[in-house]
């Protein structure tokens, strides 16, 4: 059972002698997009060379196990990943280092790709083995087919085979290619060290870490080149052909206070919603807390709108894993308060107004509820930094399936109930989209209304290619019979 977990984190740099240093420390920024595993993959202009494993970046690249030493050259790319299609094993971490006619080829995505099993399913009909079952592979074996490498451009063709979100880096011998899809779903940012060097991210504090100077995010539908001869830039689709749908919920939920992309800066945007959501669901209260980390921000601005102090009367510890990852429900119920720790001179005898940046399944969330009880809390009073979620994501957030969502078959009355809570109020969704600089239409909102940017025609979900490829031996085995 899941709650709303990251998507991946990607960072490469091109002409710096300390470039797989800087894609460490890149990596480590992005440490919140994904914890399953990490990888680098560097070159020296003539041969890449790849190391990943399980776990955070830390664990896998520990300074007595001298990776990073051993990996040193001036071109690099990481990458962080939680799994979005395909389990956490070690075949799925990333980057995926492969060699084809054109030479070596290592690749890093956030994203989905929801068209990834009718590939597959192609591509192993004419012949061609997978190694993993994450989405992520096919790309390489569509780069490597012989009618697209003919092509002027086969980057470019390529990527016109994929339907969902993708941000990429590709790591060639001798550069670098970024791209983003057309509809500009998840971010992915460039920049520039004070020595020359280009840097891509997925957000803009993984520069800072690096000490690189912000200069644009890179556009839907763009490629980047990097190269000894500089920046170049080309399109895969033209430019203002297709409408962006940039996931708003990155801005809600996934990325750090301190980056900027689709425009604006994360912690900003959300205490601009914190401020409308105290102007949409004001309530008598004595003190405002959030839920950290995501739901400072929006607690600090519905404080300042409701005139009501802030305070923090939860307190998280950075040590505990994530409790939707444990098997048995005491086990997570223990792990939320471990995790959330409540200040109870904060919240004793207090009417309170607990500020979070979304619920999806509730039993988390229901559980810090008790513990607030518990604690003493006088009234609790839930206020939400997004819409009710009722509709599953197919492009890179593991949401659950519908009937798993909490706010799928309940009113307002039923969810607060189920929480236990004396009042809830969600923020509406053009509430929500007045927030942000862009216009309305420029964000996907599908979690909330579910009016998907790309036709979904095949529910897919993060197993949908090991189910896949597990039915087929289960074909294979009952012809052998």
């Amino acid at each position: 059972m899941f709650e709303k977990k990251e998507s991946c984190g990607l960072f490469g740099i091109f002409g710096d002698p300390e470039a797989v240093q800087k894609t460490y420390f890149g990596l480590y920024s992005l440490q919140h997009r994904g914890q399953e595993s990490a990888g680098i993959a560097s070159s020296n202009g003539e041969y890449i060379q790849c190391c990943k494993g399980m776990g955070t970046v830390g664990r896998v690249f520990r300074s007595s196990t001298g990776f990073l030493e051993g990996l040193a050259n001036p071109i690099a790319i990481g990458h962080v990943r939680y799994s979005t299609t395909g389990s956490s094993k070690s075949i799925n971490s990333q980057p995926l280092l492969s060699e084809y006619s054109r030479g070596q080829v290592a690749v890093a995505h956030n994203g989905n790709l929801i068209n990834a099993s009718l590939l597959r399913d192609e591509y192993e009909a004419y012949g061609s083995i997978f190694k993993s079952t994450c989405d992520t592979e096919i790309i390489i074996h569509l780069l490597a087919k012989p009618t697209h490498v003919s092509k002027p451009d086969p980057l470019a063709h390529v990527l016109n085979h994929l339907q969902g979100a993708y941000c990429l880096l590709f790591l060639y011998a001798d550069r670098i290619e970024a791209a983003r899809d057309p509809y500009g779903i998840r971010p992915l940012c460039l920049g520039q060290t004070d020595k020359g060097a280009y840097v891509v991210a997925s957000e803009s504090c993984a520069l800072d870490a690096v000490g690189a100077k912000f200069l644009r995010e890179i556009m839907p539908g763009e490629i980047v080149r990097i190269d000894k001869k500089g920046l170049s830039s080309r399109f895969f689709v033209k430019p203002g052909t297709i409408t962006p749908a940039h996931c708003l919920f990155e801005h809600i939920y996934f990325a750090k206070q301190n980056s900027t992309f689709f425009g604006e800066n994360v912690h900003l945007f959300r205490k601009k919603v914190g401020r409308q959501l105290a102007i949409e669901h004001p309530a008598e209260a004595d003190v405002v807390i959030p839920v950290p980390d995501s739901g400072t921000s929006a607690a600090i601005g519905y404080a300042e709108k409701s005139k009501i102090p802030f305070d923090m009367g939860l307190v998280r510890s950075h040590y505990i894993g994530r409790t939707f990852i444990s098997p048995d429900q005491k086990l997570r119920e223990l792990e939320v308060k471990l995790k959330l720790a409540v200040v109870k001179e904060v919240v004793k005898g207090k009417r309170i107004v607990v500020v979070d940046d979304s619920i999806v399944r509730g039993t988390t969330t229901k559980g810090k509820i008790r513990t607030l009880r518990e604690a003493g809390a006088k009234e609790i009073h839930m206020r939400v930094s997004c819409p009710p979620i009722r509709h599953p994501c197919f492009f890179g957030v593991d949401f659950p399936t519908s009937e798993e969502l909490l706010a799928n078959n309940r009113d307002l009355e039923q969810i607060k109930k189920f929480l236990g809570v004396d009042s809830i109020g969600y923020i509406s969704r053009e509430g929500m989209l007045s927030c942000a600089v862009l216009p309305a239409d420029n964000y996907c909102t599908a979690c909330w209304n579910g009016k998907y940017p790309i036709p979904v025609d095949t529910a897919v979900n993060k197993f949908t290619l090991e189910h896949y490829q597990l039915q087929m031996f289960d074909n294979s085995s009952q012809e052998n019979e």
